[in-house]
């Protein structure tokens, strides 16, 4: 918006040609965005906590887990809410909103938004414990891989071939699977960092070191000289979703003012879900699907935790993990929840790094 209003401008004073650069308009849209996740903050937080909707820690789960979190009982969540307005607001003020890949983006994003708000709803408002069931979930999840894969699928312009990491001139052509293949991405990610979102901050401060090398990947890959001299498909239109990942990157920062040790508040599934959506869209969009597992490392292993404990305890009758996901097994061996939340962050930012050397190891 501020784009279309401003820019036009340089004609009348050259100073507005700053509007057209890429790296100025995500510098911005990443304050702009944190401005108003610490700004609407106190208010969400409020608002929240009037309406009683606050966290519920179920001793039944387990007695552990129960002892060791029981002073987060009744700490407002839901507060993707606020998230969610931070991103949605920056993009719109500072991206070209004509652009198809930021709308894909935003839709998708506010589409896992308003799955994991039904489920939040059912559960802290409705006080039905279970919230949505699995099964309405996944079909949410499927319906937006879906849609999305076929609008890929069908898009002359793009391959339907995944881009391997490390190695150069080297694609595997999906064909008609690439669909299915979406479905996949768009469900595990957001499921990923669900999961993830345990402990105070831990989830946002993963994200926002994810983002991170999805904002460099985004111009990268949206600009005909860099993707041509680092040998990465050129995306027509994809430099534009630099203003969305840095938007992430603001309102995660944001959020993280009042979501760090110990919590004033917490995103739940309004925010987890989306969030993790958003980073595998961006992924899908710019054809670094792949790098997900790289740069999503902490998401993926507490995925994997759940998927063994599960898969194990059927299987034999014993459990690989003291308990899951991942960051539980660490809290009961006895590693204080600050810590666990600092090494795993300091993880994502390695995991950050490695993933912007894929750029030049090829």
């Amino acid at each position: 918006m501020i784009y279309y209003l401003l820019y036009p401008l340089h004609d009348i004073a050259s100073f507005f040609n700053i509007f057209r650069y890429l790296t100025f308009r995500a510098i911005m849209a990443t304050v702009t965005a944190f401005f108003i996740s610490v700004i609407f903050g106190p208010m969400v937080i409020r608002t929240i906590g009037r309406l009683s909707v606050g966290a519920h820690i179920r001793k039944e789960e387990s007695k552990k887990l129960y002892e060791l979190h029981q002073q987060k009982q009744g700490t407002p969540t839901m507060g993707g809410i606020l998230i969610l307005l931070a991103i949605v607001s920056s993009t719109l003020l500072w991206a070209e909103l004509t652009n198809k890949q930021v709308i894909m983006a935003l839709g998708g994003t506010l589409w896992l938004g308003m799955t994991g708000f039904m489920d939040d709803y059912l559960k802290h408002i409705k006080k039905c414990s279970k919230g949505l069931t699995a099964a309405a979930k996944f079909t949410s999840q499927i319906v937006l891989g879906l849609t999305l894969g076929v609008i890929l699928y069908l898009d002359p312009a793009r391959s339907t071939s995944l881009d391997i990491p490390f190695i150069k001139h080297v694609f595997v052509d999906l064909g008609i699977w690439y669909i299915v293949f979406v479905i996949l991405v768009i469900a595990g990610t957001s499921n990923a960092v669900n999961l993830t979102d345990g402990l105070d901050g831990l989830a946002i401060g993963s994200v926002v070191f994810a983002a991170i090398p999805f904002t460099v990947l985004c111009y990268v890959s949206g600009n005909v000289r860099f993707s041509d001299y680092l040998l990465i498909p050129y995306i027509k239109g994809a430099g534009e979703l630099t203003i969305f990942c840095a938007s992430i990157i603001g309102a995660g920062l944001g959020f993280l003012w009042f979501n760090c040790y110990p919590a004033t508040i917490f995103m739940g599934d309004v925010g987890s879900l989306a969030l993790g959506g958003a980073l595998g869209i961006t992924a899908l969009l710019i054809q670094k699907e792949l790098l997900l597992v790289l740069v999503g490392g902490i998401f993926v292993a507490e995925a994997a935790s759940v998927i063994l404990q599960v898969a194990s305890f059927k299987l034999t009758g014993k459990r690989i993990f003291k308990c899951s996901p991942l960051h539980h097994h660490f809290q009961f061996l006895g590693w204080a929840e600050n810590k666990v939340i600092v090494r795993f962050w300091i993880v994502s930012v390695i995991l950050a790094l490695l993933t912007l050397v894929t750029l030049k190891i090829r």
